[in-house]
């Protein structure tokens, strides 16, 4: 665990996050703080949040109930008698995707492939994420290659990975991007090892796995 002072120094880097509006920085308190757990990005950066608050993110991150508790451990972590913390539990990931116009790959996510805009960061906007039930991707633009030629589609290099309950959740979500005129990479097939999966194409290149159990 960082010294104490380090972790001071994280908890106003936080504070000052949120003054000034770094979008990012509403995903961690979303996911750690459970009074923003249920917002959108713009709801949490326009709550209010305290340096008090600033320290309880930084302590929970580190496996404590609140600050004093960090700052008492942070004095014994060289006791060798000092109980061990409990292990951290992971609360969400959000792949990346690197697109060359985040307009236009706004508008495919949402207008065709049925995602909601949570935020769009920028002016104009280059970093935004987008969500669909309880999946999320990031959006990011670039103005270079980060991939050379065509390696993605001949390794099959997936971007992402979103799951489906279900094989008729799967099959359906198949059969409406379809009739959107979706491109796809491999189409709707049952792997050896049973999972029904399709991949999409974005215009970007990005290759997006969805999956789903079996029949």
């Amino acid at each position: 665990m960082p010294n104490l002072e380090n972790l001071k120094k994280q908890a106003k880097q936080y504070l000052r996050w949120h003054r000034e509006r770094h979008h990012p920085v509403a995903a961690v308190l979303r996911a750690t703080l459970p009074r923003f757990r249920h917002l959108t990005d713009r709801d949490v950066l326009d709550a209010p949040f305290s340096l008090a608050d600033a320290q309880t993110l930084v302590a929970l991150q580190n496996g404590f109930v609140d600050w004093p508790a960090l700052k008492a451990g942070a004095l014994s972590m060289n006791n060798p008698t000092a109980t061990p913390q409990e292990r951290p539990t992971l609360s969400g990931a959000e792949p990346v995707l690197y697109v060359s116009d985040f307009t236009a790959a706004l508008a495919f996510f949402t207008q065709t492939l049925g995602f909601a805009v949570d935020f769009a960061y920028g002016e104009p906007p280059f970093y935004g994420v987008v969500e669909r039930d309880r999946a999320r991707l990031c959006l990011r633009q670039v103005r270079e290659p980060v991939f050379v030629g065509d390696i993605r589609a001949r390794e099959e290099l997936l971007s992402a990975a979103i799951t489906l309950d279900s094989a008729a959740a799967i099959k359906q979500l198949f059969l409406d991007y379809q009739a959107a005129g979706v491109t796809f990479h491999a189409a709707l097939k049952t792997e050896p090892w049973g999972t029904r999966t399709f991949i999409v194409l974005d215009p970007d290149g990005n290759l997006i796995l969805f999956a789903a159990p079996g029949d």
